[in-house]
């Protein structure tokens, strides 16, 4: 069953600079640890004729485009064409993939954004990864810390998976949409092209290609409807 939580389940790795941070890795969870070092190496890397490096390990797309009241913390790395819109927060250690888009009063820390993620409203991510083209709507945010500050497990067909983390958000596979001011547990895992209605509370791994109505109600996709 573990297997539905892994890198290949979730992603499609060309849809990312960050594509070698996967490497020798199961689970995508395990690249927060070294996402940091990670982002200092590959920027050193980029065209200085595509990037620009404006502060202490920010690189920036020069097809980009930033507000000028958005606050911005290294490592990070702005992609082509991405969008840094007003007020916008960035802690570091964050990558804002390629046409990615990070909104007014949108928090973003120690995560990895594919190409195309849509963070534009009010959403805070932390220790997270939203695959390509993904969507949280406007309030909603990513917890990452238990209560009790113990370790964050992941519920999977009434199993438990140890990620041997403090600090995990969420994992949104590629084309996941996320309603308005929904909450995403410690240790959330949703799988690719599943949405999450509106106001919902959310923990544990919610399968690919259906809807979560509400915790325990979940419907399956099928064309031209649900059921």
């Amino acid at each position: 069953m573990f297997e539905k939580l892994t890198i290949a389940e979730l992603f499609d790795l060309e849809h990312t600079i960050a594509k070698d941070i996967f490497d020798g890795k199961t689970y995508p969870w395990e690249i927060l640890s070294e996402l940091s070092d990670f982002i200092i190496r590959l920027g050193n890397t980029l065209d200085e004729s595509m990037y620009e490096k404006t502060g202490e390990n920010i690189w920036i797309a020069k097809s980009a485009k930033v507000a000028p009241t958005a606050c911005l913390n290294g490592p990070l790395i702005v992609c082509e064409d991405a969008e840094i819109r007003h007020c916008a927060f960035i802690r570091g250690s964050a990558i804002i993939g390629k046409g990615a888009v990070v909104g007014n009063s949108t928090e973003i820390k120690n995560s990895l954004l594919f190409d195309n993620v849509q963070t534009p409203h009010y959403n805070y991510i932390g220790d997270s990864i939203l695959g390509y083209k993904s969507h949280t709507g406007a309030g909603s945010i990513t917890s990452n810390l238990k209560s009790d500050k113990s370790l964050v497990t992941i519920l999977i067909d009434g199993e438990k998976m140890d990620t041997g983390r403090k600090k995990l958000g969420a994992i949104l596979g590629d084309h996941v949409e996320v309603g308005c001011n929904s909450v995403l547990n410690p240790g959330t895992v949703i799988g690719r092209n599943t949405n999450i209605y509106p106001l919902s509370m959310v923990r544990g791994y919610v399968p690919e290609n259906s809807i979560y109505k509400k915790q325990g109600e979940i419907a399956e996709k099928i064309e031209g409807g649900h059921r």
